[in-house]
Order: structure tokens, then C-alpha cells, then sequence
């Protein structure tokens, strides 16, 4: 198995490299372009629909080594999760090259996302059932009734939440392939092959496509791979709900810790605000760390980091689980990434530019002189 991940992950990565600037001939050609604006860090016309090539290299490479794979090795629910994550997928690219071409509303779009997530959930049975929530039982299972809805919530979520850190180039698929990679490592570490399989195919496309996508970028992912990618992330994760007693309930949460913390502190940006919950802003971390100073490439190179380091969280966690002190690690990993997490919120100002209720009071007490001085720095300036 392995040798057929290697090979499959092979295949992906030269798919998206001869794939992609054929997508992007095809996008200039139909008019699948992104224009430059006053939310925009490009300054010039751009082509959309990359999220294609992710597709295309994703799906062939799938028909390619499928079949190689023993028999056996799935079982009729495994063989229902690859099904559900390739026709609920292939709507979602559908609408995401619709909107990349046609710029369809938000209403629009969310109802295809929403179909999607149902063709998951009542197409092929894949749901929520089973949840590990520390300092409860190892494992409890959950009514159709809650898991359901909690299932297309966290898929059309999860869907958005990547949708809403494509702001510049390589950010959402660097994100993404990081998450990924952290469900390849935790599916190792489960022995669960059909995930392996899936992710491992799935991150061959995303780095041959970052190769065009990188800043400079040649061509932009677009929705039809921000939706892609968040849909195929809500679905692989949910592996983090369904596995007996090998993860907890933080751990999903952890994969796609990134986007997930960026769209909470949109949302609570534009309530402080008085804004609409949906209206676009430049608000979102990669704009404050612009704002800041920070050039196109460290500001993307600042968040992947960010990303790998909940990606690690999320492996360490899956890894100790198990353990006695599993609830006690649980409860210190979120209470480290809520004070950090907070932290950064008001260094980057990502909610509020002039309010930093915890850096002050850590200031006030001793513990943080040196952000005083850069707090009335900053405020001189």
C-alpha cells in the first residue's frame, strides 16, 4: 500500500503540473478572470478556475491506482466515504467554475454547498454519529437527529472557512495541503488506508498546482478550488468524529485551526462593527499582516507556519488520546490556543486595531513590558 500511495501521489502531482496552465489557457479563453479592485493585493488581470486542475489530478489520479487497490481492503463504508467525497466534490467544483466564471451570489452558492453536504449525508449514509468529548465517556454516540444537521453544518462551515483565507496567492492551498498532510499523518497513525489514500492523492494536485500558485502567481485557484478543497477538508476530517476512541472532539477542529480561528474573528469583527456577517472587509489576518508591514510572501509564509503548528497540536493530540492524561492535554492544548489565540488577535488587530484588553493587562502586572512599549509606540506612530 505504500508503493501504491507513492505512485498515486505521483501521479496527482504531474497531472497538476501539465493540467494547470492548460486550465489557465481555458480560463482566459471563457473569461474566467479576476479582476483587480480596492479589496484585491493584485494589480493586474488574473485567471481563475486553478481549482480544476486540483480536480482533475485528484480524480485521475483515483482512477488511476483504484484498480490496484486488494481486494478487501474497503469495506462498504469506506467505498460509501470515497463515493460521497467524489460526487458531493464534483458538484461542488461545478458551482465553484460557475461562480469563477459567472460570479454567482451568495445565496447561490451557498445552496449548492448545502446540496453537496446532503448528497453526503443522504446519498451515501455518511454522517456524524460518534463523538469523543474529554472529561466524558470514551466514546458516545449521537442521535441521527443532532448528527445529521451537524454534519452539514461542519462541511458547508469547514467549505467557507478556506473560502474566506483565499486572499492571496499560495495562502488557501498552502493551508490546505497542511491540513491535509496533518490527516495523511493522523490516518497513518489510525491505519485507516482509505483516508491515507484519498489525502495522499489530494495533496499530489495541491503542490503541483502551488507550483503556478506561489507568489508571483500565475493563475488563482478561484472557488472552484477553495470550495473544493474546504469540502474535500470537512469531509476527510470527519474521520476525527467517527474513529472509536482514537480521537477527540478538539482534534478536527485543530486540522483546520487556521481558517476556522480567521472566520470566528470575522464574524465577531462585524458584529463589534455593526456590520453584515457576510459582508466582505479587509479585515482577515492576511490583511492585517499586510497592514503591518509584512511583504506577500512572509505574510503567507507567517500563516502556513501558524498552520503547521495546529497541525502538530492535532497529530500530538490524536497520538495521546488514548492516554490517562488524554483529557488533561486536551483541556491544556485549548487553553493555550485561547490565550495565544487571543494574543495574536490583538497584536494583528484583527478584530479591533485599538483594543487590547489581555496584552494591557499582562502589561499592568509585569508580564508584558515590551508589549506596553510597542502598544504606545504604535499608538505615537
Amino acid at each position: 500500500m505504500g508503493f501504491l500511495y507513492m505512485i498515486g501521489f505521483i501521479v496527482s502531482l504531474a497531472l497538476a503540473l501539465v493540467m494547470t496552465p492548460l486550465v489557465k489557457k481555458f480560463a482566459f479563453k471563457i473569461g474566467a478572470i479576476d479582476k483587480p479592485n480596492h479589496r484585491k493585493v493584485h494589480t493586474r488581470i488574473m485567471p481563475r478556475l486553478g481549482g480544476l486542475a486540483i480536480y482533475i489530478a485528484f480524480v485521475g489520479a483515483f482512477l488511476a491506482v483504484s484498480p490496484f487497490i486488494p481486494d478487501g481492503l474497503l469495506r462498504p463504508r469506506d467505498v460509501n466515504m470515497i463515493n460521497a467525497l467524489l460526487v458531493g466534490g464534483t458538484i461542488i467544483i461545478i458551482i465553484g467554475a460557475l461562480d469563477d466564471r459567472f460570479e454567482l451570489s451568495a445565496k447561490v452558492k451557498l445552496i449548492g454547498q448545502i446540496a453537496a453536504a446532503c448528497v453526503v449525508v443522504f446519498g451515501f449514509d455518511v454522517h456524524i454519529d460518534l463523538v469523543n468529548i474529554p472529561f466524558g465517556e470514551s466514546m458516545q454516540p449521537i442521535a441521527e437527529w443532532i448528527g445529521i444537521p451537524l454534519t452539514i453544518f461542519w462541511i458547508v462551515g469547514v467549505t467557507n472557512a478556506i473560502n474566506l483565507i483565499d486572499g492571496l496567492d499560495g495562502l488557501a492551498a498552502g493551508v490546505s495541503g497542511i491540513s491535509i498532510a496533518t490527516i495523511v499523518a493522523m490516518a497513518t497513525i489510525m491505519g485507516f488506508q482509505p483516508v491515507i489514500l484519498l489525502s495522499t492523492l489530494l495533496l499530489g494536485g495541491i503542490i503541483g498546482f502551488l507550483v503556478f500558485n506561489f507568489h508571483p502567481a500565475k493563475i488563482f485557484m478561484g472557488d472552484s478550488g477553495s470550495l473544493f478543497l474546504g469540502f474535500s477538508l470537512a469531509t476527510l476530517s470527519m474521520l476525527g468524529f467517527k474513529q472509536v476512541a482514537i480521537v477527540s472532539f478538539v482534534t478536527p477542529l485543530l486540522i483546520i485551526g487556521v481558517p476556522l480561528s480567521d472566520t470566528f474573528f470575522a464574524i465577531v469583527r462585524r458584529w463589534v462593527n455593526k456590520q453584515p456577517i457576510f459582508a466582505p472587509d479587509r479585515g482577515h489576518l492576511h490583511h492585517r499582516l499586510r497592514d503591518l508591514g509584512f511583504s506577500h510572501r512572509r505574510t503567507v509564509l507567517i500563516i502556513w507556519g501558524v498552520a503547521a503548528i495546529f497541525g502538530v497540536l492535532a497529530i500530538v493530540q490524536s497520538a495521546v488520546v488514548q492516554s490517562s492524561a488524554a483529557n488533561w492535554i486536551t483541556f491544556a492544548v485549548i487553553c493555550l490556543l485561547m490565550f495565544f489565540l487571543q494574543i495574536g488577535a490583538e497584536l494583528t488587530g484583527i478584530v479591533d486595531k485599538t483594543r487590547r484588553p489581555l496584552i494591557n493587562f499582562l502589561a499592568r502586572i509585569g508580564l508584558l513590558r515590551i508589549a506596553k512599549v510597542d502598544t504606545q509606540q504604535s499608538r505615537g506612530k
